[in-house]
């Protein structure tokens, strides 16, 4: 790949690197400030209040999936990707600066639903603007690969995360982290964001979003539900492949270091290591695996995925239950992210193969949002339900369920990876219909 195409993942994956610091820092600091906004009681209730605001986060994403997708695809992918990262820096802002429990009673916890809310309109829209960036400027036969930064990027931002948690472990006292200590990665977070904004400004358009001429969107219809809706079969298969990755995704990353300190029984430094661990190599493991995709096509890996998850989720949770140490901890939890890796490296160029360009962002953006906020945004959430309902196993089972659910629709579904995306149109049975890739790349493709 060129010098140019580089450039352009370079800064649409920085910018979801600092989103989803930020995002995952709620996640991996709960058990910290959990105590500053909310009264006295029992941890496992302190820590549910803390995630069910975590998870509104992710209802927002819906509303953040219409407005920003529709500015992708109306004003175009760079306009959209500026304006997240703003929201972004704003929303790190506040819960930085937001009041205790002591100090303004359960304002301090508005203030933090306040900025939950603004964190997911931007993640909400973030999502798709990276994907269908990252997937537009790519040669057609390293979409899979290029694609895959998405969550090298995002897995990065939470590999940052957890990394100033370790530091801040071993440097701060416990009383310290849970008074104060736990604002500094969100002031971090706002620094981040603004050095990003600044990267964004002078990032360039995708050739593909300038050249709609074939994709069968009119010019007033660009970024609007009534062009969604033509292609609403897509927007469900969206949903459906989504639901069961995202539950497995969310399950062993934000919600792995709480329950190897809350459940399993190890100390939380051991459970921020482990995470750290086992991210890095998950990080690394996407790039291989995107371009694996480019080979021999999506649908393989998608499948290993849903069947991996649906038959290994159970024993692999019931033996972190029981895990005990450090080695036996990193290695299920690796087992378990190489069977997601199957899901994360392609998810994002899959569904933007799904869509023509005038509503490619918005199309992703929307059914993504929905189904992360009824499936990943609750799973930390329904997990911490089970546990204090005294059935913790039943977790496990509705995480395999979910799988299930996702193979049946890999299974059905059609492959994407020779389709063009400057000629994607129409609605096809559970896909769009589009046009193969059928003349070779040239040089000055690459370098575009």
């Amino acid at each position: 790949m060129g010098r140019e195409h580089w450039k352009k993942i370079w800064v649409g994956s920085a910018g979801n690197m600092v989103e989803w610091f930020d995002w995952f820092v709620y996640a991996s600091f709960a058990t910290y400030f959990a105590g500053a906004f909310f009264p006295e009681g029992n941890d496992t209730a302190k820590l549910m209040n803390t995630a069910g605001i975590f998870a509104v986060g992710f209802f927002m994403r819906p509303v953040g999936g219409w407005l920003l997708g529709r500015v992708g695809d109306r004003k175009g992918r760079k306009a959209a990707l500026t304006l997240t990262v703003t929201l972004m820096s704003a929303s790190a802002l506040l819960i930085a600066v937001a009041p205790t429990y002591g100090v303004a009673g359960y304002g301090g916890a508005a203030v933090l639903l306040v900025a939950r809310l603004l964190q997911g309109l931007s993640v909400g829209g973030e999502y798709a603007a990276s994907a269908t960036y990252l997937t537009e400027a790519s040669a057609p036969e390293r979409r899979g690969f290029a694609s895959s930064f998405q969550y090298v990027s995002m897995t990065a931002g939470q590999i940052l995360g957890l990394g100033l948690q370790i530091i801040l472990q071993r440097t701060m006292s416990t009383e310290a982290l849970h008074s104060w200590g736990w604002r500094i990665p969100f002031i971090v977070g706002a620094l981040g964001a603004a050095v990003v904004f600044y990267l964004r400004r002078t990032m360039l358009e995708t050739e593909v979003y300038e050249d709609t001429a074939d994709d069968g969107v009119a010019a007033g219809d660009k970024g609007t539900i009534k062009a969604l809706w033509a292609h609403k079969r897509e927007a469900l298969l969206v949903i459906a492949l989504t639901m069961g990755g995202t539950v497995a995704y969310y399950t062993y990353t934000t919600y792995l270091t709480k329950y190897l300190s809350n459940s399993a029984g190890l100390p939380k430094q051991t459970a921020t290591l482990v995470s750290f661990c086992a991210l890095i190599v998950f990080a690394c493991l996407q790039p291989l695996a995107g371009r694996l995709s480019d080979r021999i096509g999506r649908r393989p890996l998608l499948i290993t995925f849903a069947v991996g998850s649906t038959l290994l989720t159970v024993p692999i949770m019931t033996m972190l239950r029981h895990a005990g140490s450090f080695w036996p901890a990193l290695g299920l939890s690796l087992l378990a992210l190489v069977v997601v890796t199957g899901y994360t490296s392609i998810n994002a160029c899959v569904k933007a193969e799904l869509f023509p360009t005038g509503i490619r962002a918005l199309g992703v953006a929307l059914p993504y949002a929905i189904a992360n906020a009824l499936f990943g945004g609750t799973a930390e959430y329904v997990a911490l339900w089970f546990k204090d309902a005294g059935i913790e196993s039943g977790y496990y089972w509705y995480v395999a369920g979910c799988a299930a659910v996702s193979l049946i629709v890999y299974v059905s579904m059609r492959e994407t990876r020779d389709i063009d995306l400057g000629r994607v149109a129409g609605s096809g049975a559970g896909t769009a219909s589009a046009t193969p890739v059928k003349k070779p790349v040239t040089a000055a493709d690459s370098a575009s």
